[in-house]
């Protein structure tokens, strides 16, 4: 058995709680960032994942950001709204629904490359510090799928 201390249960000792905490901290900081936009943080990484590659099925980009297709609909629908995407019906087969940038989201890809700046900044944290964080919560990402 693992030995976890004293007091296996003590709160600030759980990675839970820190995973929660900083989770809610990091996402705190695009807040503001994103909000001259009209993008919210899940709206914002539907984005990455369409200006990696778009278009895109919603069951690609449920699968990129491990999202339901149930949970995407609304995020898209917002999407659509604000003019940053369109959503199409497939002729061949109406159960796929490909989501595809427009003008205006690809245009707005120039703005958002600032944004990573601007929250390693905030963090104060060096690039290689984040990296590491990186790694180790894909890692935990991994354990977990």
């Amino acid at each position: 058995m693992i030995d976890l201390g004293e007091d296996p249960l003590k709160l600030d000792r759980q990675v839970c709680f820190a995973l929660s905490v900083a989770s809610r901290s990091v996402i705190a900081i695009y807040r503001p960032l994103l909000e001259p936009y009209g993008l919210t943080h899940p709206q914002y990484l539907v984005m990455l994942a369409l200006w990696e590659r778009s278009p895109r099925s919603v069951k690609d980009l449920g699968a990129a950001l491990r999202h339901e297709p149930a949970t995407l609909s609304p995020l898209l629908k917002r999407l659509e709204a604000l003019g940053y995407v369109t959503r199409t019906r497939s002729r061949s087969d109406e159960r796929r629904l490909t989501v595809e940038l427009t003008d205006s989201g690809r245009a707005l890809r120039a703005e958002a490359e600032k944004i990573p700046y601007k929250v390693v900044e905030t963090l104060g944290m060096e690039v290689a510090e984040l990296e590491a964080l990186h790694g180790v919560l894909s890692r935990v990402i991994e354990a977990t799928a």
